[in-house]
């Protein structure tokens, strides 16, 4: 098969399986949602310190749900056997592997950022603002599935795989959370958004060229 043809196939296939356990998808969603927003119940409705707080505490919500959602990523291939059958395949692991991964952020994170600006709007946020922080979740989510893959796979068929992903992917998402977070305070202090967006770019780039043969190389030892 063609390179391209097999994204593809992986792609839609994982995309209906993700559609038919959508109720999955929900929960994370609603986890999205419900953290953003006890935030103004717990630290009360002033305006000023909404709009500061705003922008971090939807990136924190955003990152804690795509976190909620990887475990999934891998294991229901792995506990029907289907995993082990690609691995033995003459395909490259690379390219199914990549396809899972997009199929996991259209899935999860693409419905996060749509929902943002909702979230937004909560905080007070102008309209400049809320773009730049759809923006950089549009660039800033795909790192975190990039990431967040790699612990996936590593903690693949562990007890207490979910508590484990944490701590190995949390510190490396640290940075993706900084740097989003703070496009926006650098938009609304009028400081310029170039430096962080380049810095987004370039995480998204490198985590775009190595995570999938980080993923490929620890599912090879996870089916040993």
């Amino acid at each position: 098969m063609k390179p391209s043809s097999i994204f593809l196939a992986t792609l839609q296939r994982d995309l209906l399986l993700a559609w038919r356990s959508r109720a999955d998808l929900l929960v994370a969603l609603s986890f999205f949602v419900i953290v953003a927003s006890l935030f103004p119940f717990g630290v009360g409705a002033e305006a000023n310190q909404l709009r500061a707080i705003g922008p971090g505490v939807v990136w924190v919500a955003a990152l804690l749900a795509t976190l909620l959602a990887l475990p999934r990523l891998f294991s229901q291939d792995h506990d029907s056997g289907v995993l082990e059958q690609m691995l033995l395949s003459p395909e490259p692991a690379v390219l199914w592997v990549t396809a899972k991964i997009a199929a996991h952020w259209l899935s999860t994170g693409l419905p996060l950022v749509a929902v943002s600006p909702v979230l937004a709007l909560m905080y007070g946020l102008e309209p400049g603002a809320i773009g730049v922080l759809a923006f950089t979740l549009l660039i800033g989510t795909p790192v975190l599935s990039l990431i967040g893959a790699i612990g996936a796979a590593l903690t693949l068929g562990l007890r207490g795989a979910g508590s484990l992903l944490a701590l190995l992917v949390l510190p490396l998402m640290v940075p993706v959370l900084v740097f989003g977070a703070g496009s926006v305070d650098a938009w609304s202090g009028g400081i310029g958004l170039k430096a962080h967006l380049l810095l987004m770019g370039g995480g998204l780039l490198g985590a775009l060229a190595l995570s999938p043969l980080a993923c490929a190389a620890a599912l090879r030892l996870a089916s040993e």
